[in-house]
């Protein structure tokens, strides 16, 4: 009945990210949150709770004899999560209602366990998302504060804002994105550009879980010309499907997508798709309701910021060390992290 994702051999629970603890009985209950009826299980029919009535009975006489054949010590380190816990003790208790209610506070594999995911046309969980330090960000206190504002407001259940990060290279859009991580009950998936096609699956799919996503797109092109473009601009501004209400849009651009508008701004009697192009890009940039700029460091910001990631002041030489590293390079966020590492 569910060949093929319960584990076969013993040596098949070494691809699982499995928790500590007794490994048999925490791979089937993982076979449960990926089970072919996992989905239906959010909201369940009297013939899919059958079926996962006939599952439970199945896995349940196999586990006692793996467990009796087969003893293993643990082999994973991390805690068990709360959605393994409840599926192991629905399966040992061979209750299909109490793995629904399971499946419905947390819902299937791999959102039930985990909090990052990368989205390149199939939903790869991130296991141990590697998130950028606290306050690793200098100079952008005002736009740091008024995403998490509006970030909690979106986790809270609260009206709350799709929105644009913009401006130049190496300010910290990406790092002030991935931080937002660090906040309770957020859980985000990043979005490749090539998959942005596939947008529209995945947003029926987000939207039917009980948790609040948010979205991220990283260096996100405004280039009418590009096919990201029209497909962003149809969630935007009202496709039949629309943003589920659990999910929040959250996408960083760099300067150079839009001055490569604005640069060539149209002069009047210019051609009328000139202006059109144009147009469609601020329109774009709009229907996010929260833009947050980031202005390219100055030289006092820079030093300020090679002196916070050493976390003591400069002297006289490194502070021209770190000019120098900065001609190259210019002015910004990485270029101050990198070479506070020279010093170190």
């Amino acid at each position: 009945m569910m060949g093929g994702m319960r584990p076969e051999r013993p040596l098949d629970l070494l691809a699982l990210d499995l928790p500590a603890g007794e490994p048999w009985g925490y791979a089937y209950a993982q076979a449960l949150l990926k089970a072919p009826w996992a989905w239906r299980a959010l909201r369940p029919t009297p013939g899919v709770l059958d079926l996962i009535g006939r599952s439970l009975e199945e896995l349940y006489l196999d586990l006692l004899r793996r467990r009796e054949e087969e003893p293993l010590g643990p082999l994973g380190e991390r805690p068990p999560h709360p959605a393994e816990e409840g599926a192991l003790e629905a399966l040992l208790a061979r209750d299909p209602r109490a793995l629904v209610e399971v499946l419905q506070a947390h819902g299937p594999w791999p959102y039930a366990l985990y909090r990052a995911f990368r989205f390149d046309g199939e939903v790869r969980p991130v296991l141990r998302p590697k998130l950028p330090p606290e306050n690793a960000l200098v100079g952008y206190e005002a736009q740091r504060k008024a995403l998490e504002e509006n970030v909690r407001r979106f986790l809270e259940g609260r009206p709350a804002l799709h929105t644009l990060l913009y401006g130049a290279r190496g300010t910290g859009k990406s790092t002030l994105a991935k931080g937002l991580l660090r906040l309770p009950e957020a859980h985000m998936v990043e979005v490749e550009p090539s998959a942005l096609p596939a947008l529209d699956r995945l947003l029926e799919e987000l939207g039917r879980l009980p948790k609040r996503f948010i979205l991220f797109l990283d260096d996100l092109s405004l280039d009418p010309e590009s096919e990201a473009f029209h497909h962003l601009k149809a969630l935007l501004e009202g496709s039949l499907q629309g943003t589920p209400e659990n999910v929040l849009l959250l996408a960083t651009t760099n300067r150079r997508h839009l001055v490569r508008a604005l640069g060539k701004n149209p002069l009047p009697g210019e051609d009328p798709q000139a202006w059109d192009a144009l147009q469609d890009t601020l329109a774009l940039a709009e229907r996010f309701g929260l833009v947050l700029t980031f202005p390219p460091f100055d030289r006092a910001l820079y030093l300020e910021a090679v002196a916070h990631h050493l976390g003591r002041p400069l002297s006289r030489e490194e502070e021209e060390g770190a000019l120098r590293f900065a001609l190259a390079r210019g002015f910004s966020g990485r270029a101050a992290e990198q070479f506070a590492r020279t010093l170190r």
